[in-house]
C-alpha cells in the first residue's frame, strides 16, 4: 500500500501537525505501508506539477496548521492544482484522510473543508484528525493523545486496505452539473504536460514575454486603424459642413487631440454667420479644448456634446465656458 502525505503547513519546529503526521507514518510503517511526505512549502514553486504523484497512491493524508485562518495558501495551491491538472479518473479511486490542528481555533471548519474539497474532485473522503494544541510538548509527551493518534492512524488504514465504502455527497452532484461547461476536456497525459509547463518558471515566463509582445502588436494595430479612421482634414469638413449660424459669437477656437501628434490641432474662426475651420498651429485662441480622437468621434456623431463631455472630464477646455457651451449650438451634432 502506498500513501502519500502532503503536508500544508509552513514546517515551523513547533507545528503540532508535523508531530502528528510523524506519528501516524511510524504506525503506517510498522503495517508495512509506503509513506512518502511532501513538504508544500518547499516544493512550492512546483505544485502545480504535484497532482502527477498520486498516479500511484491508494491514499493520501492532506495535513495542514490554522494558524490563523483556514487551512493555509500552500493546500489551497495544491488543491487547485489537483482540480485543475489532476487525473480525476485516479482521484475517485484515492481514499483522503484530513489532519488538521490548529494553534488558535478553526480546526473543525479546515478538517471539514479539505473533505469537501476532495469529495468535488470526485475522491473518497475518510476519517480524519483535528484538535487544538497550543503546546507542542504536550501532544508529545501526552500517552493519551499517542493512543488517540495511533488508533486514527490504524483506522486509516483499515478504510484504504479494505476499500470501505462511502456514502455518495451532494457536492458531487452538484460539481457535475455546474461544472461540465467550464472543464477542459484532456487526457491524464495532455493534463500531466500541462501542469509540467506550469510549474516550468522559464516556460512561464517565455509565455508572458510572447503574450505581451503580441498585445503590443495589437495595441499599435488597433492604434493605427484608429487614426486611420479620419484625420484633422475629415474632421474640419465636418464641422463645416455641420456649422449652424448664431448672431453675436466672434471666437476663436482650437481642438488639440491627445495622440501625440497624429493628428493636428483645428482651428475654428466664428464671425457671426461665417465660420472657417483649417488644420493649423495657431496661437491667440478664445478657447482650447483637448481631447483624444475617440471622444471627439463620438461627438461628431451626436452621441456626446461638448459640454457633457467637459462635465465628464473627457474633454479639457481653456478660456471663456460661455464659448464652450456656444459649440453645442453652432454646430448640429444632435444626440442619436
Amino acid at each position: 500500500m502506498n500513501i502519500n502525505i502532503y503536508y500544508g503547513g509552513r514546517g515551523i519546529i513547533d507545528d503540532p501537525t508535523l508531530s502528528v503526521i510523524s506519528q501516524i507514518t511510524a504506525v503506517l510503517q510498522e503495517l508495512n505501508v509506503k509513506v512518502q511526505q511532501y513538504n508544500l512549502y518547499e516544493q512550492r514553486n512546483g505544485i502545480t506539477s504535484l497532482p502527477n504523484t498520486l498516479k500511484d497512491a491508494d491514499g493520501v493524508i492532506l495535513a495542514s496548521t490554522v494558524e490563523w485562518f483556514g487551512v493555509g495558501g500552500y493546500m489551497m495551491q495544491f488543491l487547485d492544482a489537483c482540480w485543475l491538472y489532476g487525473d480525476k479518473e485516479k482521484i475517485r479511486q484515492i481514499y483522503m484522510a484530513p489532519i488538521v490542528m490548529s494553534t488558535t481555533h478553526g480546526e473543525r471548519e479546515g478538517m471539514m473543508s479539505l473533505a469537501a474539497a476532495w469529495e468535488m474532485l470526485g475522491g473518497l473522503p475518510c476519517e480524519g484528525i483535528c484538535g487544538y494544541i497550543a503546546d507542542t510538548t504536550k501532544l508529545e509527551n501526552s500517552s493519551e493523545y499517542t493512543k488517540i493518534i495511533d488508533k486514527k492512524a490504524e483506522n486509516i488504514y483499515r478504510t484504504i486496505n479494505q476499500k470501505m465504502p462511502v456514502f455518495p455527497a451532494s457536492n458531487q452532484a452538484v460539481i457535475n452539473k455546474v461544472a461540465v461547461a467550464n472543464s477542459i476536456d484532456l487526457t491524464p497525459q495532455e493534463s500531466e504536460q500541462l501542469s509540467e509547463y506550469a510549474s516550468d518558471d522559464k516556460y512561464v515566463k517565455k509565455q508572458k514575454e510572447d503574450l505581451q509582445e503580441l498585445a503590443s502588436i495589437f495595441r499599435d494595430k488597433m492604434g493605427q486603424d484608429g487614426a486611420a479612421s479620419g484625420n484633422s482634414e475629415e474632421y474640419a469638413k465636418v464641422l463645416l459642413k455641420k456649422f449652424t449660424p448664431v448672431a453675436g459669437i466672434n471666437a476663436k477656437y482650437r481642438i488639440n487631440f491627445t495622440e501625440g501628434g497624429k493628428l493636428k490641432p483645428i482651428i475654428i474662426e466664428i464671425d457671426n454667420s461665417k465660420c472657417s475651420c483649417r488644420v493649423a498651429e495657431e496661437d491667440g485662441c478664445d478657447v482650447i479644448i483637448t481631447t483624444d480622437q475617440k471622444i471627439f468621434e463620438e461627438i461628431l456623431d451626436g452621441h456626446m456634446t461638448f459640454q457633457r463631455a467637459f462635465m465628464a472630464g473627457s474633454i479639457k477646455m481653456k478660456g471663456d465656458f460661455k464659448l464652450l457651451r456656444s459649440m453645442d449650438q453652432l454646430f448640429e451634432l444632435m444626440e442619436s
